[in-house]
């Protein structure tokens, strides 16, 4: 039997609640496509905040029904840890019927330990760029703007996260590094090239594609930032580089999406300029995308920001930054810069307003090529990158996961 024929049976855990926002949307999709490409997966959740496709076996970890262990009262910490030790726990009753084990950062240690004893190979999926990394560059450029995190957020320097996640990496069979940018902070940190696996994240074609009317070529430039308004996300080099390029004379610069406090106070002068509107947080992100000319994300870290796919998907040029992770080519489908280049973004800004045909060329092909990263093709690439890490394993076709 061919490799790209077995039916690998995957046992996908997550410590979080699976289905809701952001990395639980991100970790929803990606159960729903690898059932769609063939896989067979049994996915263990913290809980079930939305349900996934028919077919997929589900096995709550801190909940069961309409009862749930509360991450607050446990702490999240401590949430993800009980998480980790009962799929740990449940993996020895699950010998021989898993070939690979998918798991997430802070909740995957004892698993990844017990999957080594039993000889099951594993992925932990790398949503951010290396932890250290990140915590470092973040740091630094709050400094840089004089601008404090609260002590708890995701993003702010935390020595236990770092040391339990560095323990996660040794661990793993493969990281799963879902951009370029996220391999390249690996290598630079003393990673080997073989410990790294390649996939990607998508986007919703139902829910992201592009207005069916022709685009007026003379109107003003409508440039949109997407996301949570922290200083990583580089909102204020594009408010900068905004200020500074020749469209922000007749264009708008939309921003959708929560800031956070302190950032916002810092950046209150260049925020009240008349060419520049906050809109605060949106569920109407899908639309605003497809009136909206470009995507800008100046990022100084990411992961791969889906909010890229999703633009791409509604007819949005990309203006990002090479660490934002975004899919996509230089002066092909999209305009690329270096992280905290001001000079550079402005300069692009001013050139796809000033020269329309461009930007429609840009656009097009940006388009022709979406579908290449829907969450359908994140499916397959995905499990493409189990049955790499998997050889010439024997893989049995019938054996369930579990009952």
């Amino acid at each position: 039997m061919q490799a790209e024929k077995r039916h690998i049976r995957v046992l996908y855990s997550f410590p979080h609640k699976l289905g809701a926002e952001r990395i639980c949307h991100t970790a929803w999709q990606q159960v729903n496509g690898l059932a769609a490409a063939g896989a067979d997966v049994l996915v263990c959740p913290g809980v079930v905040q939305r349900q996934v496709t028919a077919g997929v076996k589900v096995w709550p970890t801190l909940g069961k029904g309409k009862l749930r262990i509360p991450y607050k009262l446990l702490g999240s910490m401590r949430a993800f840890a009980l998480h980790d030790y009962i799929v740990s726990r449940r993996l020895e009753r699950l010998a021989g019927k898993v070939d690979i084990i998918h798991t997430w950062p802070l909740g995957a240690l004892e698993t990844l330990k017990t999957a080594a004893w039993l000889g099951i190979p594993t992925v932990l999926e790398r949503p951010n760029a290396h932890t250290r990394f990140a915590m470092e560059v973040v740091k630094q450029e709050c400094e840089r703007l004089g601008v404090a995190l609260p002590p708890n957020h995701e993003h702010a320097f935390n020595a236990e996260k770092l040391c339990k996640e560095e323990e996660e990496y040794a661990l793993a069979t493969r990281l799963l590094c879902p951009s370029d940018f996220v391999v390249k902070t690996f290598l630079e940190r003393g990673f080997a090239e073989e410990k790294l696996a390649r996939h990607i994240y998508g986007f919703d074609e139902k829910v992201y594609y592009p207005c069916a009317e022709p685009r007026d070529r003379n109107h003003p430039l409508r440039v949109l930032f997407a996301g949570g308004c922290a200083p990583r996300k580089g909102v204020h080099y594009a408010l900068e580089a905004w200020l500074k390029s020749a469209a922000s004379k007749e264009g708008t610069f939309l921003i959708a999406g929560g800031f956070l406090p302190a950032y916002r106070e810092k950046l209150a002068p260049m925020l009240s300029r008349s060419s520049i509107r906050v809109l605060g947080h949106r569920n109407d992100v899908p639309e605003l995308m497809r009136k909206s000319d470009i995507l800008i994300l100046p990022s100084v870290e990411e992961g791969s920001a889906l909010v890229t796919a999703e633009a791409r998907g509604s007819g949005c040029v990309l203006l990002v930054s090479n660490a934002a992770g975004a899919i996509c080519k230089h002066m092909v489908d999209a305009l690329v810069h270096q992280p905290g280049d001001v000079a550079s973004l402005s300069q692009q800004i001013t050139m796809l307003h000033e020269n329309r045909a461009l930007l429609e060329r840009l656009r097009a092909a940006s388009l022709a090529t979406a579908n290449e990263v829907t969450w359908a093709a994140a499916g397959m690439r995905l499990l493409g990158a189990y049955r790499d890490i998997l050889g010439d394993r024997p893989v049995v076709r019938h054996a369930v996961l579990c009952s």
